[in-house]
């Protein structure tokens, strides 16, 4: 029986957690435009009671719109839209919204439009002015031309949607002349083989390619000439590539013979010719033939090793240079020119066989960048709310050079960090009540259409304080005057012209009317300007029975025109 007790309040505690109403996701923005009512400096997705512990705030939901986070507040008046006729009666328009949260707690929630009376000032309007001239033909020689006029719209900018139609138009133009057709070269030819196989020290082998003015060939039957083809018909270049040429050594004069070489045995008086008529160069042969000759003292002397020549460097190991590593080519050479002989021995060459050096004619090879480490988390920046962390890397590791592709994707990441902590929502003042009755200062006395000097107050609210939010800026919570009773009162009275006309009501409609009424100055010259010891000036208070009399024109104390054009309700 307790199990089961457990279980029924387990199964409570599950339903009453899914019946609980969850906070949507939305995207938070930490900042609302007010005049706008667009959302700027998106955050991220959050929760939207998490986004809007901060009244700064905005957040956008799925259907698209985006709201405030502030307490309920006005958007200042749009400017009066332009009368929407032409010509004649209409009316203009200017509008408000509420943004905030519970939009309908801004005072006064229906006042979000005016509507006044408007007259159209284009009933003189000019319009389209007359089409300028043609402009010359496109082109000069051929078909296929244009030719374009304009016209000006002569009306004021209000009224420049009197002027409908294009403002300028286009049309076909040909002419009688044939147009030259200017040279231009063939693609080139292949390169031709190189004049020689190797580079001498005085001729460097050349080859070329060349290319001709056919494609096309330049007209000679127009009038002016086609232009030929500007630049070289043939290309030559070095082929430098190409190894030196060798110098094959031939032998020089033979020297006298030298002393007897009695220290070898049988030794021997030799004679010696130098290799140097020329000198072997670039691999080429050394001289065929000794390079000495004896006679027979005893025996004969050793042969010591030379080297032949050196070989034509190598390919280099890369064909760009890597980041960090060199690329290197190589040649060789061999001890045999002659080798060293074996009995008796000779002496072996002195020296390297083989030779190497950097490639540094290479161009570098390309670095891709590569990211370095994300930096830790930068701190929660605000103190209530939510804000945004940033983490940020660098495109060091390593950075690109010699043409390398940067880094791919982002070097900023952010994330939403939430404080969990309400921000402060400072007051807002209320719209100041109406003026209340004005009454005698003294006691209970009606003073209504005497002489005699009241007060009256009026009051407002500080609204929408929470979460240690500062009041409302100014401490008069209420304001009074002094002033005269003169409601429903007789009074003389005298004409002063016309009022202005006031905003159309209903503010859309057919039925939509605006009022002016003449003015009948009350005569108050018999009340004191200025009331108490402290003859604060005087107001009056409610609205008198004005006698003026008869119009002046004997016409009506009133006036209502219907506001044409007034938009339908919707």
């Amino acid at each position: 029986m307790q199990r089961l007790r457990v279980l029924m309040l387990l199964l409570l505690m599950l339903l009453m957690l899914m019946l609980l109403p969850r906070s949507e996701c939305v995207q938070c923005f930490a900042r609302f435009d007010l005049a706008l009512g667009q959302c700027d400096e998106e955050l991220g997705e959050v929760d939207e009671e998490d986004c809007c512990q901060n009244p700064q705030y905005g957040y956008q939901a799925t259907d698209g719109v985006c709201r405030s986070c502030g307490p309920p507040q006005w958007s200042p008046w749009s400017p009066w839209s332009q009368c929407n006729v032409l010509c004649g009666g209409g009316v203009s328009q200017r509008n408000r919204k509420c943004f905030g949260i519970g939009v309908s707690e801004c005072e006064n929630p229906k006042d979000s439009m005016e509507t006044r009376p408007c007259r159209g000032s284009c009933c003189e309007d000019k319009g389209w002015g007359l089409w300028l001239t043609w402009s010359p033909c496109s082109v000069t020689c051929g078909g296929g031309g244009v030719r374009r006029r304009e016209r000006v719209c002569s009306s004021d900018p209000e009224c420049r949607s009197a002027c409908s139609g294009p403002s300028e138009e286009t049309d076909a133009c040909v002419t009688n002349t044939t147009c030259p057709v200017h040279g231009g070269w063939s693609s080139w030819s292949g390169w031709s083989q190189c004049s020689g196989s190797c580079i001498s020290d005085v001729i460097v082998p050349k080859r070329e390619r060349g290319r001709s003015c056919s494609s096309p060939a330049p007209s000679i039957h127009t009038e002016p000439h086609g232009n030929g083809c500007p630049g070289d018909e043939i290309q030559t270049q070095n082929c430098s590539e190409l190894p030196t040429c060798p110098v094959d050594g031939s032998w020089g004069a033979w020297s006298s013979l030298g002393p007897c070489s009695a220290s070898c045995g049988e030794g021997l008086q030799l004679s010696i010719r130098p290799c140097d008529g020329p000198a072997p160069k670039h691999g080429g042969r050394f001289c065929d033939g000794p390079s000495t000759r004896s006679s027979i003292c005893q025996r004969a002397c050793p042969v010591d090793g030379f080297w032949s020549g050196w070989s034509s460097w190598g390919e280099c190991s890369t064909s760009c240079i890597p980041e960090g590593r060199a690329s290197i080519r190589s040649r060789r050479r061999s001890c045999s020119s002659p080798a060293p002989s074996i009995e008796p021995p000779g002496s072996d060459c002195h020296g390297d066989d083989s030779e190497t050096e950097n490639c540094n004619h290479l161009p570098h090879c390309p670095v891709d960048g590569g990211w370095g480490s994300w930096s830790p988390l930068s701190t929660c920046p605000v103190t209530c709310g939510v804000g945004l962390q940033e983490s940020l890397r660098r495109c060091d590791s390593p950075a690109p050079k010699a043409g390398g592709r940067p880094c791919p994707g982002e070097g900023r990441t952010t994330t939403i960090c939430q404080t969990k902590s309400h921000c402060p929502v400072h007051g807002q003042w209320s719209d100041w009540s109406s003026w209340g009755g004005c009454k005698y200062p003294f006691g209970v006395r009606d003073i209504r259409c005497q002489r005699l000097g009241g007060f009256q107050g009026r009051e407002r609210r500080c609204l929408h304080r929470a979460h240690n939010g500062s009041v409302c800026s100014g401490t008069a919570l209420v304001e009074s005057r002094v002033c005269y009773d003169v409601n429903q009162c007789y009074v003389k009275g005298s004409w002063d012209g016309w009022g202005t006309w006031s905003l159309c009501s209903p503010s859309c409609g057919e039925k939509s009317i605006s009022k002016r009424h003449r003015l009948c100055k009350p005569d108050y010259t018999n009340y004191s300007p200025f009331i108490g010891r402290r003859k604060d000036s005087a107001t009056f208070f409610g609205k008198p029975l004005s006698d003026c009399g008869s119009t002046p024109d004997g016409g009506p104390t009133f006036q209502t025109e219907s506001c044409l054009n007034a938009p339908p309700c919707t």
